[in-house]
């Protein structure tokens, strides 16, 4: 007789049961898949074991125990035995290497993701000391933010604890900038290039203005010709027919939009399609905005401390202070000394120095996970201005307008602010999740990896 519990069906579930089910699958997930790398790992012993074995020294002979064992592996997993070696050597490496991230994985505080992001972060560290002590730190992020955000966070960590200067690094990795095209299906293909980041960023930017430009100009145009043919008007002042019309019919997506623009940039050196033409001039001045935080010390050329591309993580110092000699805006943000908080934002230029402050602290939508960049976000009184909550940066945060700022006033998360710009999110389900601004929870991070005093 099977005496194993039964498992009570999932469509009589609450929200609850819903939401607790779910996280411990993640975690029996996690487990399966630490047993997996551990598994992999042991696979690529064995291969080495035999390879010790074949008394040849030709490369080829020595080969073959590796390659056998990878075809096995691949084959009752059904995979490709060449990515399958890459995987055993890979789960080598975290066995060897990133013990505690795998013990992290094996108990279900953080997921396979984020065990790349560790192990690709810490890869460039090879002392082993300094790769224990940026591993300690990371897995503090890891485990409370999602790996999309704490990616930049990691590799910050990484390269302050790295014993070899990021402007060494940078300039090696640099020297490997290229462009390529992968034939893809169905007539088209896929244009990549690697670049600085700082480059990279602001491409993307520019086209993501470009595309909003279209997206309002092709509103605008629907709205015009809806109203004239309410009213029976024809030919009505502003941009051509053929002009409106095409931007009136314009459906594409933002990721079409930006697409195109490239396509448009790169061959004619402006947005040169007709729906394009007709939202934005031929040398429309539309420049790419990017983020750069800079130490004072390091702006001043008296350190080579990193510099930080907002979003993506650490850019050298030299490009830091060349973008920051161009910059139309320069501000001064002030951070706690004990906490790493953001405490106090300063310009040289007016401006309203609150909303400066919360962008600079926030950097980004408060929703846990969201990414949505500040300078998107909408200024949110924590509680509403409505119910006299005060227009102060402790009851402020930034919310994306499209998503989660409309969960936070029409649903029943709630949130409450704490210390140092934490905020404290409540589901409907009664769970809480912290979001903590970034540079807090790196000051943590790095925190929590300092040698205790010898007394």
């Amino acid at each position: 007789m099977n005496s194993s519990p039964t498992l009570p069906s999932i469509d009589v579930l609450s929200a609850g049961a819903v939401v607790s089910g779910l996280a411990d699958t993640r975690r029996r997930i996690a487990q399966l898949q630490a047993r997996e790398m551990r598994l992999l790992a042991r696979a690529e012993a064995i291969a080495a074991e035999q390879t010790a074995l074949v008394p040849s020294s030709e490369g080829r002979e020595r080969e073959m125990p590796r390659r056998s064992m990878a075809a096995e592996v691949a084959a009752v997993l059904r995979r490709s035995d060449r990515g399958m070696q890459d995987r055993m050597h890979d789960a080598t490496v975290l066995v060897d290497r990133f013990a505690a991230t795998l013990a992290a994985l094996e108990t279900g505080r953080i997921d396979v993701v984020h065990v790349r992001v560790i192990q690709d972060a810490g890869a460039r560290i090879t002392d082993p000391a300094a790769r224990a002590r940026f591993e300690q730190a990371a897995l503090v992020v890891c485990e409370r933010e999602t790996p999309g955000r704490a990616k930049p966070s990691v590799l910050i960590l990484a390269q302050r604890l790295d014993p070899v200067p990021l402007a060494e690094r940078h300039e090696q990795a640099a020297g490997q900038r290229r462009v390529w095209v992968r034939d893809l299906e169905d007539g088209v293909a896929e244009l990549a290039a690697v670049l600085p980041a700082a480059l990279a960023y602001a491409i993307k930017d520019r086209l993501t203005q470009h595309a909003r430009e279209i997206i309002a100009a092709a509103r605008d145009a629907r709205d015009a010709q809806g109203a004239q043919d309410a009213q029976g008007a024809q030919g009505a002042g502003g941009a051509p027919d053929g002009a409106a019309d095409a931007l009136a019919t314009d459906r594409r997506t933002t990721d079409q939009i930006r697409a195109d623009v490239l396509a448009d940039l790169l061959l004619t050196g402006h947005a040169s399609a007709p729906v394009s033409s007709g939202s934005i001039p031929e040398g429309s001045a539309i420049t790419a905005h990017v983020q750069i935080v800079i130490p004072a010390a390091t702006l001043a050329g008296a350190s080579t401390a990193p510099a930080e591309l907002v979003g993506y993580g650490p850019i050298d110092p030299d490009t830091a202070r060349r973008l920051a000699a161009t910059a139309n805006i320069w501000q001064r943000v002030f951070t706690s000394p004990t906490t790493g908080a953001v405490q106090q934002v300063d310009t040289y230029r007016p401006t309203l120095q609150m909303r400066r402050l919360l962008d600079a602290r926030d950097e980004h939508c408060r929703f846990p996970g969201c990414r949505r960049a500040a300078r998107h976000s909408d200024h949110d009184h924590t509680i509403d201005a409505a119910r006299g909550g005060p227009t102060r940066i402790d009851n402020l945060a930034n919310l994306c307008p499209g998503r989660h700022h409309p969960v936070k006033h029409g649903t029943a998360w709630s949130v409450a602010q704490k210390a140092d710009g934490i905020l404290e999110w409540t589901s409907p389900t009664g769970r809480v999740y912290l979001d903590i601004p970034r540079r807090v929870l790196e000051f943590a991070a790095l925190a929590a990896i300092e040698q205790p005093a010898p007394f």
